[in-house]
């Protein structure tokens, strides 16, 4: 196969439009992270953070309150400073870093005490006096689901989820950033809704997946309606199909209880794949104010059909070899049930009823201890309708082969059309090639997690890249009656797939079917 380099198909960085912007810099804040003792905050947060810093785009005012049960006071400012080292790729030596780590304080509660959140208040008040950070506030759920509605409902009792009243050339403002899993059906999502809307407008409500941090993700809606070329035929005149994959090699890495009352469907599915989904079929928005964007997503969700149980397939992993490494089956992970019913795999196929997307099948799948870690994209288009290029039996010759975009979200960030090229030689023989743009090659490796974009949105109340609740119901109504239908029938054959593998051969057969294939990661 033929693979053009970057300098051969003259795919050179160029300053956009994104990098001549004006720094975008929020008022002076408190970012207060609830379960701050967790791998997440240490991880992702903090170095995000950093990042943020040293780009200059963190005002001068700014301070970070960490909130957890445990007794951290001295050592949670030096542990999230290895975490930003280790975790973000900093030099100890960089010198933005000390004054940083001097902005880091801890504040030891039980989340269900009210003392506690007396104690918090009277702590924001006097970084406030201290600071300069006037009355702004960020709060930031980092924890296990079952803490949501505490929190939430304390945050109200004890006065700190209104902002303070506007003063001469100053707007106070609090939002409240709250992670995922969001509710574990519709009727939780809703319930969840409902309390926090008790205690928040929805203006101050940011729900965040972290895909959506991506640049990979972002560049979707850039590669569609920045470029004319694509948009024209992104439609069901010109699409086969769609193929969206989001493969993880790992297993379940210790998190049992957890994965037990998940599952791949909500874990990943009704989130993830449902906001790749709303990129790749959304009708180009009025604008890219939040409002115009969620719109547009949510009119997507609305407008899948009903996914019957019969367009489904479900999975669960055994024991087999990942990059050479023997490892156990799901039921003998720490922590899981010896006979569970939890599927690490999910393949689903739907249809969007609308008239751009009116009878394009769309294929859904993501999954544990698969082949390869890869989320993908794949745009597959129809056949020419006259073959001009026929073997020697007047079949279609060998090379021709459907058209296709691929944007990989992970690894290898980037995105490549196929299309056919004729072999050097007297013969009129046809290969697919690809034309590959890689993101590291053009632009440089990042060493930004994805939680720096997001972070930065939410400062500015920027919700563009944020779940509303309407977004969030929606996905839930299309899941919903395929997990009650997964909960009346258990599966006989459990695990269906080896580690290592693409997942249960029902799944190929879900395209099978209707004459398909998945592509090849």
């Amino acid at each position: 196969m033929i693979m053009p380099t970057a300098e051969e198909l003259h795919v050179t960085p160029v300053a956009t439009p994104a990098a001549m912007q004006a720094e975008r810099v929020p008022d002076p804040c408190i970012i207060v992270i609830f379960g701050a003792s967790g791998d997440l905050t240490k991880r992702k947060l903090l170095p995000a953070l950093y990042h943020l810093e040293q780009a200059g785009l963190l005002p001068d005012k700014i301070s970070v309150v960490g909130v957890a049960r445990r007794p951290l006071q001295d050592t949670f400012a030096n542990d999230m400073k290895e975490g930003i080292i280790a975790g973000g790729g900093v030099d100890e030596s960089d010198p933005k870093l000390a004054p940083f780590v001097g902005k880091i304080q801890y504040h030891a509660m039980n989340f269900d005490d009210p003392s506690g959140y007396d104690a918090l208040n009277t702590l924001l008040g006097q970084i406030d006096q201290k600071n300069g950070t006037c009355g702004n506030r960020l709060f930031y759920l980092a924890v296990a689901p079952e803490y949501f509605s505490d929190i939430i409902k304390f945050l109200g009792q004890h006065g700190m989820s209104k902002p303070c009243e506007p003063t001469e050339g100053r707007t106070p403002w609090v939002r409240v950033i709250i992670e995922k899993p969001f509710g574990h059906d519709l009727e939780s999502a809703r319930a969840l809704n409902d309390e926090v809307n008790k205690v928040f407008d929805e203006d101050q409500i940011f729900r965040i997946d972290h895909y959506l941090g991506k640049e990979t993700v972002q560049n979707i809606l850039v590669f569609r309606f920045a470029n004319g070329i694509f948009e024209n035929s992104w439609n069901r005149n010109y699409i086969d199909h769609v193929e969206i994959t989001a493969a993880e090699s790992i297993g379940i890495e210790g998190r049992g209880p957890f994965y037990e009352t998940a599952g791949a469907l909500r874990d990943v599915v009704q989130n993830h794949v449902m906001e790749l989904l709303s990129f790749v079929a959304m009708e180009p928005p009025v604008s890219f104010e939040a409002a115009a964007v969620r719109a547009e997503k949510v009119k997507v969700w609305k407008a899948v059909s009903p996914i019957h149980p019969a367009d489904t397939v479900r999975g669960q992993y055994g024991p087999g070899t990942v990059d050479g490494q023997h490892v156990v089956g799901y039921r003998q992970e720490d922590r899981v049930h010896p006979r569970s019913q939890t599927e690490t795999y999910a393949a689903l196929r739907l249809e969007i009823e609308n008239w751009r997307w009116a009878g394009v099948p769309f294929y859904i799948r993501a999954g544990k201890r698969l082949a390869k870690r890869v989320t993908e994209i794949t745009i597959q288009f129809k056949l020419p309708p006259l073959l001009l290029f026929k073997d020697h039996e007047g079949e279609a010759a060998e090379g021709i082969k459907p058209n296709l975009i691929s944007m990989r979200i992970q690894p290898d960030e980037g995105i490549s059309l196929r299309f056919g090229a004729k072999v050097p030689g007297a013969g009129m023989n046809i290969s697919p090639v690809n034309m590959d743009f890689s993101y590291a090659e053009a632009f440089g490796k990042s060493s930004a997690n994805g939680y720096e974009r997001l972070l930065l949105d939410a400062m500015l109340g920027d919700a563009t890249l944020f779940a509303h609740r309407d977004g969030v119901e929606a996905t839930w109504a299309l899941m919903t009656p395929i997990l009650q239908a997964w909960a009346k029938d258990p599966v006989k054959d459990f695990p269906n797939y080896a580690a290592g593998t693409w997942g249960p051969p029902a799944a190929d057969a879900l395209l099978e079917s209707e004459n398909r294939k998945w592509r090849k990661l």
